[in-house]
Parts: structure tokens; C-alpha cells; sequence
């Protein structure tokens, strides 16, 4: 009990410093608005986030389209050169960035969604998230373009540095330097309250619901803390290895959860195989025509985009850090490879979270559209997932537990490496730099467990969007330069294909070499 007051003490001491800043942070970033044409307000941010990629789709005539198979062709491996500088595959730095964006907002925030705005709402995060292809290949080929290879052969890559490079060849060398201090701050507190203590928090709130919650093994801040230091000893020793062993842990970690999360939706989705024809019906035509939902197609719209542009992180800065240590001559290729992320991401995993509580139709579920249409809260996102998946796996809740501890511990790992790269660009890569940022990671994730720190998180969140707001300036001014990498590339496999590419055969063309 001592421990627990303790605790709390902290809790209530932090948040009291730190609730004016996250509050207003929170009201400036998360602003909602009418822009003075819709019927139901929402925030500022997701506009930002969802016009960036109307506009990178059609600057880039629907690259996340026309360029899809090659995409695909590049994660394969067709074109790797084991020679190309660089620290990890294609399909390992793309396993990376996925494991930093699909966690709990893929089962909890969905099912917010489809609560607050019906079946519908899923056909919106569809159009969002092929949206948020265009802007993730944008900043993803910049990340590789402008990164730093070091004598030792890492690799440190992310909007920090194609701020700062890329608009000091536009002639914008002092505003580059200020928007690239304000995007690593801002992914940096991310990455210590969002990234770490609440995915720490939450997957220790979902193994003790499952273990005898407050009378179980983890009732007490002794299991809370034994917890923590465990999670804490795993993602050090990750951590440690680096990228490398961050992408070995990740390719293998994150097909294995998404393939058990993926196949859980099916079956569910089997059993009821009947009731599809309807649910997809549902999701279409309350796109369009939504019955009880505030601000009706528009208000189900903007829920939709909402909830893909949160879970993808497409335009935020953070998966160009990941994708950067690519082994790679040809900065575009991985670009294109990151488009397939908010593909995984919003349309596979996201629409299949959706159509398992559709078609399940659960009695809490409906409960909480109910409250929803009335202007209560929409429940909690967990228990009415879990609740769909338990009508045809009476077992699932502890198949979540394992799912989200998975998606967690991922996000966790993923997202030091992303911190790591913000610090060392603020403070510098010395060892003792270095280390200082990796103790003081493992100790906030082992205070997870005991800590909320709700003030710390929510300023967290609005940091994150911050850093959009920055990155995607930037994007929009070097787009041109990823056009010309992009045709540059395309010439070369031409090049290639008529047998006229570098030595070898399989080299690169001398004019698509030089960047």
C-alpha cells in the first residue's frame, strides 16, 4: 500500500506541472473546427494530414498505384545489392516502421471508430490510408536521400537531417536548422511518453485484466514493477544491438503478430461468413447515407480519416528514421517500399478489426453506438473488440493479451531506435551520449507499469502531430527533389532491363548514381 501511495504521489506531482503545458498544447494541436463549410467540427491536424496526401497522390499521378508491384518486387528482394550502403534490408526496415505504427490503435481506436461512426467510418480509413501512401513515400525516399552514413557503417536518417540538408541547397539553411530542433524535440518527448511509458502502461493493464486483475499475480506494485523491469531488461538488450538487431526482432516479430491478429479476424469473419455480403454493405453504404451518427456522411468521414491518419503516422517523421538504414543506392526504392506501410497498417489491419466487430455485432457493441448517437463516450476500444472476437473464440481474451503485449513490445523497441536518432541529433553520438539515452529509455519503460502520467501522454500526443505540422512544410518544398529521384530510378531500370546498366549488369547507371 506504501508503494502504491508512493506511486500516486509521483502521478499527481508530474501531472500537476505538466497538465497546463499538455492543455494547452492539446487545444492548439487537436483544435477542432468547422473550416466554416462542415457540419461537424473536427481537428485541424487531420485536414493537414489527409491534404498532404491529396496532394503528394496527385503530384506523384497515384504513385501508391501505378507503382505498386515494383514496391512489392523491391520488399522481395528482387533488386538488393548486398554492396549498396546501408545496415539493413528492404524488408526489414519496412518490418520496422510497421512495428512502430501497429499497436493498440489498431484494436482499441478502430472500434472507437466504427462506434462513434458506424460501419461507415471504415470506408474513410480505407481512402485515408491509401492516401497516406503518397506522403510516407515522400518523406521516406527524403529520409534516404539526405541521411548520414557514419565511418563505422550506421546510419542516421529522419527529418532532422532532410530539413536541415535539404532546404540549405533551397537556400533556406537557418529556417532548415530551426525546423529540424523543433521536429526532434517534438519526436523525442514522443518517444519517452508515447512510445514507451503508455505502451508499457496499457500492456501491463491488459495482462493483469487477464490474470485475476486486482486480486492476481500483478494485483499489487510488486507484480506491477517485476513486470516493468522485465519489459525493461528485453528492450534493452534490443536496444543495445541496435537497428540490426532491431530489424532481426521486427522482421520476424511483426509478420508472426499481424499473421496471428489477421487470421483471429478470419475466422471470426468465416463463421459469419454469411453475414458478409451484409456487413460490407453496411460499411458502404454507411459511408454515404449514416444512419444516427452526429454530422452524418461528413461527421462518419471524419472519423474515418481521423482514426487512419492516427494509426499511420503517415507525414509525422517517424518511419523516415527506421526506413533511412536501408541498404540502398537508390533513396526512391525504399521510398517506395514505405508506401506499402500505411497499406498494412490502415487498409489490411485496420479494416479487418472493423469488419470482425461489424459482422460480429456484438450486444456491447451496439450498447455503445447507442450511447455514441446519444453524446455519451464510446465504451472502451479493447473490451469491444474482445467482445466480437469472443463470439466465435470464447478463449480470445488471453490471444488479445498475448496480441497486445506483441504490438507493444514492437512499438516499444521501434520507437527507441527513432529516439535514439532525435537525441544523438540534439546532443551529440558519443558513447556517453549514447548510453545516458538508453538507461534513462529502460527506466521509463520499467516505471510504465506503475505510472500513467496522463498529462505527460496527452502532451506526447500533441508533440507527435507537432512534428507533422513541421515535417510536412518540408515535404511540400523538396517534393520536387523526389520527383527527380523517382525518374531518375525509373530510367535506370529501363537502362537496366535493355542491358545498358553499370558494370556487372546489375550496377547502377552512372546517371541515376549521382543524387
Amino acid at each position: 500500500m506504501a508503494s502504491n501511495s508512493v506511486t500516486s504521489t509521483i502521478e499527481e506531482a508530474v501531472n500537476g506541472v505538466f497538465d497546463p503545458v499538455a492543455e494547452f498544447l492539446t487545444k492548439w494541436v487537436f483544435y477542432e473546427t468547422d473550416f466554416g463549410v462542415f457540419p461537424t467540427p473536427f481537428p485541424w491536424i487531420v485536414g493537414w494530414l489527409v491534404v498532404a496526401g491529396v496532394v503528394f497522390s496527385l503530384y506523384f499521378g497515384f504513385v501508391q498505384a501505378r507503382r505498386a508491384k515494383l514496391a512489392v518486387d523491391l520488399v522481395r528482394g528482387k533488386y538488393e545489392d548486398k554492396d549498396d550502403p546501408g545496415e539493413v534490408s528492404h524488408f526489414q526496415a519496412l518490418t520496422a516502421a510497421v512495428s512502430g505504427t501497429v499497436g493498440l490503435g489498431n484494436i482499441a481506436g478502430v472500434a472507437v471508430a466504427v462506434t462513434i461512426g458506424g460501419p461507415g467510418a471504415t470506408f474513410w480509413m480505407i481512402v485515408a490510408g491509401l492516401l497516406g501512401m503518397a506522403t510516407k513515400f515522400v518523406e521516406c525516399t527524403l529520409g534516404v536521400k539526405y541521411r548520414d552514413i557514419h565511418e563505422d557503417g550506421t546510419v542516421s536518417g529522419g527529418p532532422m537531417h532532410y530539413l536541415r540538408k535539404g532546404l540549405a541547397e533551397r537556400g533556406m539553411s537557418g529556417v532548415g536548422k530551426v525546423l529540424a530542433v523543433g521536429v526532434a524535440v517534438s519526436l523525442l518527448f514522443f518517444t519517452f511518453f508515447g512510445g514507451n511509458l503508455f505502451q508499457a502502461n496499457q500492456s501491463f493493464t491488459q495482462l493483469k485484466s487477464v490474470t485475476g486483475g486486482e486480486d492476481g499475480i500483478f494485483g499489487n506494485s510488486t507484480g506491477a514493477l517485476l513486470f516493468g523491469v522485465l519489459l525493461a531488461a528485453l528492450v534493452a538488450l534490443v536496444l543495445l544491438g541496435g537497428i540490426k538487431s532491431i530489424a532481426n526482432v521486427t522482421s520476424r516479430l511483426v509478420p508472426a503478430m499481424a499473421g496471428l491478429y489477421v487470421t483471429a479476424c478470419l475466422i471470426v469473419i468465416g463463421v459469419n461468413i454469411p453475414a458478409l455480403p451484409d456487413a460490407v454493405s453496411e460499411i458502404i453504404n454507411g459511408a454515404f447515407n449514416p444512419e444516427g451518427v452526429a454530422g452524418g456522411a461528413i461527421g462518419v468521414l471524419i472519423v474515418g480519416f481521423q482514426r487512419a491518419a492516427f494509426s499511420n503516422e503517415a507525414g509525422i517523421g517517424s518511419a523516415p528514421i527506421a526506413h533511412s538504414a536501408v541498404k540502398t543506392r537508390h533513396p526512391v526504392t525504399e521510398g517506395l517500399v514505405a508506401l506499402l506501410e500505411p497499406f498494412i497498417d490502415t487498409v489490411v489491419i485496420c479494416t479487418m478489426t472493423a469488419l470482425t466487430i461489424v459482422i460480429a455485432s456484438t450486444p456491447s457493441w451496439e450498447s455503445a453506438r447507442e450511447a455514441a448517437a446519444a453524446g455519451e463516450g464510446p465504451g472502451d476500444g479493447v473490451t469491444l473488440t474482445s467482445d466480437a472476437f469472443e463470439t466465435v473464440l470464447p478463449w480470445f481474451p488471453y490471444v488479445l493479451t498475448i496480441a497486445v503485449l506483441l504490438f507493444a513490445f514492437s512499438t516499444i523497441i521501434t520507437w527507441s531506435y527513432y529516439g535514439l536518432k532525435c537525441w544523438t541529433y540534439l546532443f551529440g553520438r558519443s558513447r556517453t551520449s549514447e548510453n545516458i539515452y538508453k538507461v534513462l529509455f529502460s527506466v521509463i519503460v520499467a516505471a510504465g507499469s506503475l505510472l500513467t502520467l496522463g498529462a505527460l501522454i496527452n502532451m506526447a500526443d500533441a508533440m507527435l502531430f507537432l512534428a507533422a505540422v513541421i515535417n510536412i512544410i518540408g515535404l511540400y518544398l523538396l517534393a520536387p527533389v523526389v520527383k527527380r529521384e523517382l525518374s531518375s530510378y525509373l530510367q535506370h531500370l529501363r537502362d537496366r532491363r535493355a542491358g545498358a546498366s553499370g558494370p556487372g549488369g546489375d550496377g547502377v547507371s552512372e546517371p541515376a548514381a549521382k543524387y
